[in-house]
């Protein structure tokens, strides 16, 4: 069994990555640390883990697990690890934004490699280290990753992305409380969204030559969980060929599939699936995506992750039920 330890237990990725490994055949969870937690049990922060774990949070780590995640906020994974030692047979999956660029990826003599298995699932495959893709990163990353690499991105992106309150953390924020998110909507850092840089990187690994201006709107909806992306960019081939180069792309990516019918939201809530789907209006295709931004987003692709960096099957543990209804 896969020795996992779990860094930052008590927020909504620890929270959605306790909900997958418990069920995993695989690992056995050696230890969940939370300094604001010690000693309290972690179904007392995770309600709905009662009768499906019976650990409590710590303050101390086990250097020698197999695996650690990160589920810390953006900035702090760098700091946890200069401070917390672990063996070098520990693999490290982060679900931060520290090591996701290749300036930021090595570290303390770590290699991080990017993790979006849809981009380079072999490289993952050998990893010691991975750099967890961000949500809406994931999101866009995987509506035109099929264009670039057959070099088709020769216009520019425009992309808008609604996320759930999950997004921004457990941690209540002006933005986050109920009396503020329902019946309302809201955009923020449009065009600067820190996401974009990743995106970018990964594109121009696919695709070199790439340099049109991806204009990104990040919105907030007023829904808890999940990602609805639209992107369109100009496309000179018709409906048929871009549904064939998206299929043949993802042909053998068991979490990322292409709808010939529309979409929507609640077909991925709660799954590690991203769907998408296409449409050719005028110039224009038109790209939408859906997935769930703490699974697919984030905690599902880190254990889709730790499944290829130790030869498991990559959906082991992600036999995962959508909220259909």
């Amino acid at each position: 069994m896969i020795q996992v330890g779990i860094i930052g237990g008590s927020g909504y990725t620890a929270g959605e990555l306790l909900r997958i490994l418990v069920h995993h055949n695989g690992v056995a969870i050696n230890f969940v640390y939370s300094t604001t937690n010690a000693g309290v049990s972690i179904a007392k922060q995770h309600p709905d883990l009662l009768g499906s774990i019976g650990l409590d949070f710590t303050n101390k780590v086990n250097p020698d697990v197999d695996v650690v995640f990160l589920c810390l906020g953006h900035g702090k994974s760098k700091h946890f690890l200069f401070d917390k030692k672990f063996s070098n047979k520990t693999k490290i999956i982060d679900l931060s934004n520290d090591f996701r660029l290749q300036q930021d990826q090595y570290f303390e003599g770590r290699d991080f490699i990017y993790g979006l298995p849809e981009l380079q699932k072999d490289k993952i495959a050998a990893a010691d280290n991975i750099a967890n893709p961000g949500c809406f990163a994931t999101a866009i990353q995987l509506g035109v990753l099929p264009l670039a690499s057959h070099g088709l991105l020769t216009h520019s992106i425009h992309a808008n992305a609604t996320t759930g309150s999950t997004g921004a953390g457990v941690l209540p924020g002006s933005t986050t409380h109920f009396s503020w998110r329902d019946n309302n909507f809201s955009s923020y850092k449009v065009f600067e969204h820190q996401h974009l840089d990743e995106i970018k990187q990964s594109l121009h690994q696919k695709q070199a030559g790439f340099k049109a201006p991806i204009f990104f709107v990040p919105n907030r909806g007023n829904f808890s969980k999940g990602i609805y992306a639209t992107l369109y960019t100009q496309f000179d081939g018709n409906i048929e060929e871009a549904i064939t180069l998206y299929k043949q792309y993802y042909k053998d990516t068991p979490c990322t599939l292409v709808s010939e019918d529309p979409i929507s939201l609640k077909q991925v809530l709660n799954t590690n699936k991203c769907v998408i789907h296409l449409q050719k209006i005028g110039e224009m295709l038109v790209i939408t995506t859906v997935l769930d931004n703490l699974i697919k987003g984030a905690s599902g692709q880190a254990v889709q992750n730790m499944n290829l960096m130790f030869g498991l099957g990559e959906t082991t543990g992600l036999d995962l039920k959508a909220s259909a209804f």
